[in-house]
């Protein structure tokens, strides 16, 4: 079970989108692309996909940019995987063979699927609120800027 890295950036910028709520302001692609450190074409395209899917919302205009409402805040993160890859992502192998279940497993398969449906579980069940205030009262940062230089430091 693999995330592709626009699964990976559409998560991590809808719950940007959800920690700055209480701002009650609309951001912007380029704000959020240079501020989590992500290609901002590229985000671009995903919230296109994000408001299409009604996962995202967003305006146009001077005073237009991306935003949550009430309803897009009762989202799931597994919502956000199947917008923009589709749940037959999270279901393959972890191996990546063509036929792996229970009647046919791979010799990871039952070390596996324990970690698999317990992490889809927490997707499943927790919003995108309610994601995004875990992480703030932690105190960890929505950003992958100096991720691999604190994993370099880590390993030394």
């Amino acid at each position: 079970m693999m995330l592709s890295r626009a699964s990976k950036y559409a998560i991590l910028s809808t719950l940007f989108l959800a920690e700055h709520v209480k701002d009650n302001k609309k951001l912007s692609v380029r704000v959020i692309a240079e501020t989590i450190d992500v290609p901002s074409p590229f985000l671009a395209k995903l919230f296109q996909q994000l408001v299409k899917g009604k996962i995202i919302s967003s305006t146009k205009g001077p005073h237009g940019g991306f935003y949550l409402t009430k309803k897009n805040q009762q989202k799931t993160v597994l919502d956000i995987i199947e917008n923009i890859d589709g749940l037959h992502r999270l279901n393959e192998c972890f191996l990546g063979l063509s036929e792996c279940n229970g009647s046919n497993p791979c010799p990871v398969h039952y070390i596996v699927e324990p970690f698999k449906n317990s992490i889809l579980g927490k997707f499943r069940d927790k919003t995108i609120m309610e994601f995004s205030k875990e992480i703030v009262s932690h105190g960890r940062k929505l950003s992958l800027k100096d991720i691999s230089l604190e994993l370099g430091t880590a390993s030394e």
